[in-house]
């Protein structure tokens, strides 16, 4: 058998993975440079920076570009992040690749060498994990330091805007700027007729603003996460800091339901523990300054309910999104309940419930007369003759609508929250009789409202009781943090909510309305940070340090020669030419692939113009390898460097610091799953073009002048 590598010095299928990636190279680094998608049949663009929604829009023909798209969904259907260095890495490795067979590396030396490469700097790089604890520790100090410097220095009186990342504000009304509510403690006790009215804004208002109050005789210790004011006991002085609000409220905070931020941590309490997921989520968010505020808040309020009910301190599934274009981005808010957007038929019927306890019900399916659950059979051997068809089914469409209404007005429900789609004239109908039907409602809403409702799902309206109806549950016209009603035109947003769920949304607004699906991507990238980090229990230090160790060994590796006691790359070929040609491309094979770390050092470096040119950044690069080669240990010159901030700024390294002292760490197993997502794909199709050639025909090509082009096996 022999097999040729077709149009070897000019793979197709790797230079179509090159090209495709080119594309996404702005998308890469903390400072993105967004792209405009167009949708030729509307003529509407939507603003992106994320690589899964840029090739999710390209017209991907071939069948290198189909794997990489499924590649990309991969990654992100699993982690949500990562995907912009995958799609980098994929070009940039294919361009290493391609130097390869243009050097005559055979591609089974390429495949071998590169993956024991990979999997090498995946052990090398665990030196520069650190556990979820110890980074609690030193974000809550380092803050800790940041804040009493600060403190002292806002004293002073300026009045110049406060930086929204150090500081937030607690917001009842900015429509009376004179209130402002002071943080209160843990408290069970809740009065109802401020339960409509709470609203978790951490960005609301006119521009950075921030005010903490600390109640009168109130001695013990307050932190509020992420947000970089610390009120101690031993400071008595009040601490205001607004250019809009001076006034001190006297409305009631309370946290279990509504305005929760952050909650007084008694003096016996550890900050680091309770508050350190704040400080971390801005350190996972690479300056994603929107989401991470609205994070923070719900890290805060999830914490706070895991103190006093013992529930899980972050749970993504108690997380939920809605979009509402038209506002400015500094009124997006985090509300406890389920905000949603409805039509302005259906917002009609809200206002006949006058905030009054309503029955809910809960489907699990299509509320639709053809609908049938997964795995259902119909009987076999029955026939149904019609001698009017079109009479018939028109009776028994008017015959199911009337049913299925019968059904909830006899068990007086007043809302019905419907996982799939709902039947367009049972939807009048039950807006004529005062029903509120929503569809579209994801799994986890519905766990949700019946863990606090008691109410159970169905499937069908025929399986209806008694005991699926829950209660208590509450509808009102979402507003806006000035206590504006939100009109949309052709929706509305309305808030539904019950006493005591976990269930948190994250209403996020802009006044573009191209820029909304970027806003939601970056929110849910910071959410999946976060969320990762804690699974795994460890991040990896941030800032270009685990790229720059990766290729620090992977350079070592190629100067050393492979040792014959330890032929790893070797021992899957038996015959003796093939590991022959491993060892002698071995060098050539581990620079290609170290090639591939530099180049993205460089870019990001670019991107976030601490570089004026990828030569420079280059250069910047080399300088570190060369330091970190004459340290004896490049691991410790990279931790050394991170620790005091030298790896992350003046252009020393890609990612810069955008606060002083702030440090900035990854995921470990989505960056890792990265790595090797793209290498495997790269591999893959590296593979696909070889002609295996069998039979008699083998013979004749052996004689042949075309046998230089072959390897007989």
């Amino acid at each position: 058998m022999a097999f040729r590598d077709v149009n070897a010095r000019r793979h197709i299928g790797l230079q179509q993975l090159s090209s495709l990636a080119l594309a996404g190279k702005t998308l890469l680094g903390p400072m993105k440079s967004c792209k405009f998608i167009v949708d030729e049949s509307t003529n509407q663009s939507t603003l992106i920076c994320s690589a899964a929604r840029l090739i999710e829009s390209l017209d991907l023909t071939s069948a290198a570009g189909q794997l990489l798209n499924e590649t990309i969904q991969a990654q992100n259907k699993e982690f949500r992040t990562g995907i912009s260095t995958l799609l980098f890495l994929v070009g940039a490795w294919s361009n290493a690749v391609l130097e390869c067979l243009q050097q005559n590396v055979p591609v089974s030396a390429i495949v071998s060498v590169m993956s024991e490469g990979l999997n090498s700097c995946c052990e090398k790089v665990q030196c520069l994990q650190i556990s979820i604890h110890d980074v609690n520790k030193e974000l809550c100090s380092s803050s800790a330091r940041q804040n009493a410097f600060k403190s002292k220095t806002c004293q002073i009186g300026c009045d110049s805007p406060l930086n929204p990342q150090i500081f937030l504000y607690f917001q009842k009304d900015i429509s009376t700027p004179g209130e402002v509510i002071p943080i209160n403690s843990c408290s069970r006790q809740e009065d109802d007729s401020n339960f409509n009215k709470r609203l978790v804004s951490p960005l609301a208002g006119f521009g950075s603003i921030a005010s903490l109050v600390k109640p009168a005789g109130d001695k013990s210790t307050s932190l509020i996460s992420g947000s970089g004011v610390i009120a101690s006991s031993c400071n008595k002085q009040k601490l205001t800091h607004s250019r809009h609000f001076s006034a001190l409220g006297k409305s009631h905070f309370s946290n279990q339901q509504g305005n929760f931020q952050g909650c007084i941590l008694g003096p016996s309490a550890d900050p680091c523990e309770c508050y350190g997921l704040g400080h971390l989520a801005m350190a996972l968010s690479h300056g994603s300054q929107t989401s991470v505020k609205l994070l923070q808040s719900i890290v805060a309020y999830q914490q706070e309910r895991a103190e006093c009910s013992g529930s899980s301190q972050f749970n993504i599934a108690e997380i939920v999104t809605c979009c509402l274009p038209g506002l400015p981005e500094s009124y997006s808010c985090v509300s406890p309940g389920f905000v949603t957007l409805v039509s302005p038929e259906q917002a009609t019927v809200i206002k006949c419930f006058e905030d009054k306890p309503l029955r809910i019900l809960l489907m699990d399916g299509d509320l639709t007369e053809q609908y049938r659950h997964l795995g259902f059979n119909r009987p076999c051997n029955v026939r149904t003759i019609l001698e009017h068809p079109s009479l018939l089914e028109g009776r028994a469409e008017d015959l199911w609508l009337s049913s299925m209404l019968d059904i909830l007005i006899n068990f007086e429900v007043n809302l019905v929250l419907v996982k799939g789609n709902v039947c367009e004239n049972l939807m009048e109908r039950c807006i004529a009789n005062s029903i509120l039907v929503i569809g579209s409602v994801a799994r986890d809403v519905l766990c949700a409202f019946g863990d606090v409702t008691s109410a159970q799902s169905v499937t069908y309206l025929t399986q209806l009781n008694a005991a699926c109806v829950g209660s208590g549950a509450q509808v009102e016209l979402w507003k806006a943090c000035d206590g504006r009603a939100m009109d949309l035109g052709e929706l509305v947003p309305v808030w539904i909510k019950v006493r005591g769920i976990p269930l948190l949304t994250a209403v996020l607004t802009t006044t573009v309305a191209s820029k909304m699906q970027l806003i939601e991507d970056q929110f849910w990238t910071s959410v999946y940070r976060l969320h990762h980090a804690l699974n795994d229990g460890k991040v990896f230090l941030g800032g270009g340090a685990v790229e720059l160790l990766c290729l620090s060994h992977i350079q070592m590796l190629a100067e050393q020669p492979l040792e014959p006691a330890n032929k790893n790359a070797v021992k899957e070929f038996h015959n003796p030419c093939l590991a022959a040609s491993v060892t002698e491309f071995k060098s050539v094979v581990l620079q290609a692939l170290a090639s591939g770390w530099k180049q993205y050092l460089s870019v990001v470096m670019c991107n976030t113009a601490k570089a004026a040119s990828e030569l420079e950044a280059c250069t910047s690069v080399d300088h570190h390898l060369k330091k970190a080669a004459e340290c004896g240990s490049p691991s410790a010159y990279i931790l050394k460097e991170f620790r005091r901030g030298g790896l992350l700024r003046g252009g020393s390294g890609p990612f810069a610091d955008h606060e002083e002292g702030l440090k900035v760490y990854d995921n470990v197993t989505a960056k890792t799953e990265a790595w090797r997502r793209a290498l495997d794909l790269v591999l893959l199709v590296l593979r696909t073009d070889a002609e295996i050639i069998t039979g008699p025909k083998r013979n004749q090509l052996l004689h042949s002048h075309l046998s230089s082009e072959f390897m007989f096996l």
